[in-house]
């Protein structure tokens, strides 16, 4: 049976699980939750899911927050207040409460839990959709409500193949013929194949659709009986196969016009160094220019990038770099790096491979070579790094692949 879209989306509330500390994103973590991490040059991760909403049309969402979430708070606040709560449209942070048994969120399903007033029955909620806040990825939310309609199913998990030797940090999930989950195992040693695709898991996203009442009715009937419901992976959803419920896996359907599917889930410091580094390649695998799937953010009142040229060869260049407005490169020289917002690159300096976020100074004569610098730092004159693996590893975090990370706030001495 096919319902209206508009219906569908009214009687649809949305949750974004964005608590996440994002230890392995450290020291990129250490003032802010995983998902209010910089991407991209102007953008944070929460953004993607974020604008996934907005292109499917839903507008009655909470994002869960924990964390160290004032930038996050602050981020969806100046960023995203653009719905009105007279028409039922809203964008909320809702915090942790402490509502059972005085305790923090002890997982994905324990925060839904704590927060099952949110859908309740007096809020004409028919179905929940679950996202995480820290992937990216560009997805019609209502294809994937409508296929759990029209399967009349329980639950719906949205899936994608990944290589196997990728899989084992993932949920596999293993179906039949019709796609109807019939074994979950969270994050197994050894990954289970696809049949038709050797060499690839089928892995859970962390998205899912629930029928509202079933999912209260199935985390109150787990809590009542002392069985853990801390996690959907761990918990939930093995609990609901095994109560035989209607669970229905959703292949991954991608808006981002290229040929292999695009999902990240940024959790190592090298992981995003990778996917940043993609979107300055010549045909990237993630396409931030789709105007037919805008990615919105906060947009800070800057004015245009610019280059300033001096004389002779302090010449300001950027070359196959993303430049972020209110950034100036007066007479340095800037290569295959992400500029963001009001960053000044003096004379004879020279970035390369490196990504540089909101407000840094770099000074004159000063060479950066596979390097992340977060927001609000000054790099001295002359200053080298990225380099001398032996001397930045006596000052910063170094990536296993090289990377040297400067945090936010760094005062060098």
């Amino acid at each position: 049976m096919m319902f209206p879209g508009s219906s569908v989306l009214r009687d649809t509330t949305t949750m974004i699980l964005a608590g996440g500390q994002g230890e392995r994103l450290h020291p990129l973590t250490a003032h802010r939750s995983k998902p209010a991490v910089p991407f991209g040059g102007k953008y944070r991760i929460i953004d993607f899911a974020l604008s996934n909403c907005l292109n499917s049309g839903l507008r009655k969402i909470y994002v869960l927050v924990q964390y160290k979430s004032d930038s996050l708070n602050q981020h969806l606040f100046e960023g995203w207040s653009i719905f009105n709560p007279e028409l039922g449209e809203f964008v909320y942070a809702v915090p942790p409460q402490r509502k059972f048994n005085n305790d923090w969120y002890l997982g994905t399903a324990n925060a839904i839990h704590q927060n099952m007033n949110l859908f309740s029955a007096d809020k004409k909620s028919k179905w929940v959709l679950l996202l995480s806040g820290d992937h990216i990825y560009k997805m019609d939310y209502l294809k994937m409500l409508q296929y759990h309609i029209d399967q009349n199913a329980d639950l719906s998990i949205s899936c994608i193949d990944v290589p196997v030797e990728e899989a084992s940090r993932f949920g596999i999930v293993n179906v039949d013929a019709n796609n109807k989950v019939v074994e979950f195992i969270e994050k197994p040693a050894n990954p289970i194949e696809v049949p038709s695709k050797p060499g690839f898991s089928y892995v859970n996203m962390g998205i899912y659709v629930f029928n509202a009442t079933l999912l209260r009715d199935v985390l109150n009937d787990m809590h009542a009986k002392k069985i853990k419901n801390h996690d959907f992976g761990q918990d939930v959803i093995p609990y609901m196969i095994k109560e035989n419920m209607t669970v229905f896996a959703y292949e991954f359907v991608d808006e981002n016009k290229k040929p292999k599917p695009y999902w990240k889930d940024i959790g190592t410091l090298d992981s995003l160094y990778e996917a940043s580094m993609d979107l300055i390649s010549i045909d990237p695998e993630f396409n931030l220019y789709d105007f037919d799937w805008p990615l919105r953010t906060y947009q800070s009142q800057s004015p245009p990038a610019k280059t300033v040229s001096h004389s002779g060869d302090r010449i300001g260049r950027t070359l196959n770099s993303i430049i972020s407005d209110g950034t100036i490169v007066s007479g340095g020289l800037v290569e295959r790096s992400i500029i963001g917002n009001n960053v000044k690159i003096n004379s004879y300096a020279y970035v390369t491979d490196s990504i540089i976020m909101n407000n840094v100074n770099v000074g004159r004569r000063t060479k950066l070579r596979k390097v992340i610098i977060d927001k609000n730092v000054t790099i001295p004159e002359g200053m080298e790094i990225g380099f001398d693996p032996t001397e930045d590893n006596k000052k910063f975090t170094v990536t296993e692949s090289g990377i040297v990370v400067i945090p936010k706030n760094y005062v060098f001495g």
